[in-house]
């Protein structure tokens, strides 16, 4: 079985397994842990003593290690569940957040029969499209920077049974807490939608989000900013220098990983669910993004509009034709169109503009350098698995270049604000999940390119979404309902 072991080293992390050997050996590791990725998005992990690791010329390395897959969301069924996990030594790190020493290794997921790599494994579909991209010529990298938000709350309950439903959040910023009884209250708490970088004593959380950010630096994770976002009730970002499209993939799990453990060490807890609260902002994963070519990025032209050039607009072409079906993963939740509406600063409108984010595709003007040009796609949101959602979009943007795709004229307005008769002529982004998979059923044909999704991958996940998200929720009682019904 072939390895997917690179020795290119960008962020002086290990570059092959007796360097791992080595980290072992240096930090006095006693275990090993296994991480990957399901096909929702979240991390799988399982753990071996660090000595079954240090045979850098075979063992592990080059057998792999099994794992039941029919108990992965998205994976085998039952009769085909064997898999192998094939570890990447470029990813390891010590991790950040177990007391006994640990050392944590991203894997690729292969089949034990065939010896290939597994089509559904998110973080193998996004190399595929890495490499797709190079094949077309195009361009041979691109940049990624999502920026994904967060809350950080001090209680959450919810329950569902056939008699009852309910969710509880309570937050010592929220604003609806400014009449708590709290011996004693102190007020500064966040105003709805004025959580926007007011300085302590109104951000209570500096001290945790430069704690996450030291915590992810340390892990190689480039972190190059923090800050209170715009909701109240602990809403947060924390950003992440660009990288190239697997490795911001890994570090968007690391991220969220760090982040949901350093909150409960401080007896809280950190939520990426995109519209957890009413009335208020929700969060967003804005996505910038880049192509460039022997060391040129292929997005800059001086004498284009914002600095763009032919390129960069058949890119942001490709993203608006195809954004329904980019936001069945990039979007991928019931609550996803909950945040998606307008008002919340949400871009629900499928044009392009120059710094207004009340568009779909922003052109961030805080620089005039070429390096820094990009676009930035807003309407994803933080419950996505990376892997997909970005790879969606790349291959958006490599159809919108190859099919010299017009993104039309771009709209420097608010948009919210315009006449109704020219309101009525933009088309936005779908108003529910469903709307998106079935944009995803019918055009589906840009991601097949070059092998990089499947069709097994995209009737695998329209199949799950709708039994796990949204017929779980249909068939259930809203607690609104009752406020809107119960005395008909």
């Amino acid at each position: 079985m072939t390895t997917l072991v690179t020795k290119k080293d960008d962020n002086g992390l290990p570059k092959d397994p007796k360097d791992v050997v080595k980290l072992i050996e240096k930090n006095e590791i006693k275990v090993i842990d296994f991480k990957f990725n399901d096909l929702p998005g979240l991390w799988q992990h399982f753990s071996i003593p660090a000595e079954d690791l240090m045979d850098a010329e075979g063992g592990i390395w080059k057998e792999g290690i099994g794992f039941d897959g029919s108990s992965i969301r998205g994976f085998k069924k039952i009769h085909e569940s064997d898999m192998v996990l094939m570890p990447d030594a470029t990813t390891a790190f010590v991790d950040p957040i177990t007391t006994i020493p640990t050392l944590s290794i991203i894997c690729d997921v292969y089949d034990p029969i065939t010896k290939e790599p597994y089509s559904r494994d998110p973080r193998y579909i996004a190399r595929k499209a890495a490499e797709y991209l190079k094949s077309t010529k195009i361009a041979d990298t691109s940049y990624w920077g999502p920026e994904a938000e967060f809350f950080l709350f001090n209680d959450i309950r919810f329950g569902q049974t056939e008699n009852s439903g309910y969710y509880y959040i309570d937050s010592n910023e929220g604003e609806w807490n400014t009449g708590r009884d709290e011996k004693p209250n102190l007020g500064y708490k966040p105003r709805y939608k004025e959580g926007y970088f007011p300085v302590p004593p109104h951000d209570t959380l500096q001290d945790i989000r430069s704690e996450i950010m030291l915590v992810l630096r340390k892990v190689g994770v480039p972190v190059e900013v923090h800050h209170h976002e715009v909701a109240t009730a602990g809403q947060c970002e924390i950003d992440i220098r660009y990288g190239t499209l697997v490795k911001m993939c890994d570090n968007l799990l690391l991220y969220k990983y760090v982040i949901k453990n350093m909150a409960k060490k401080h007896n809280m807890t950190a939520t990426f669910m995109p519209k957890p609260i009413f009335k208020d902002n929700g969060s967003g994963m804005h996505v910038h993004q880049s192509l460039w070519k022997d060391g040129k990025n292929l997005f800059f032209d001086k004498k284009g509009y914002a600095l763009l050039s032919d390129t960069a607009k058949y890119y942001i072409g490709g993203l608006l034709k195809h954004a329904h079906a980019i936001l069945a993963f990039a979007a991928p939740t019931t609550n996803s169109y909950k945040r998606l509406v307008p008002g919340y600063e949400a871009p629900v409108n499928l044009v392009f503009s120059q710094r207004n984010r009340s568009a779909a595709v922003r052109i961030p003007m805080y620089s005039s350098s070429e390096k820094s040009k990009r676009i930035e796609f807003r309407p994803p949101d933080p419950s996505c698995n990376a892997y997909l959602a970005l790879s969606a979009m790349l291959m958006a943007g490599i159809d919108g270049i190859k099919n010299k795709i017009d993104p039309g004229d771009p709209i420097d307005k608010n948009i919210y604000e315009l006449p109704a008769n020219e309101a009525k002529k933009i088309k936005t982004v779908p108003r529910s999940l469903e709307q998106a998979l079935e944009a995803l059923n019918e055009d589906r044909k840009f991601l097949l390119a070059g092998g990089v999704f499947t069709d097994d991958v995209i009737d695998t996940w329209i199949e799950y979404k709708h039994e796990v998200d949204i017929d779980a929720v249909r068939i259930r009682p809203h607690p609104y309902e009752f406020h809107l019904y119960y005395d008909v």
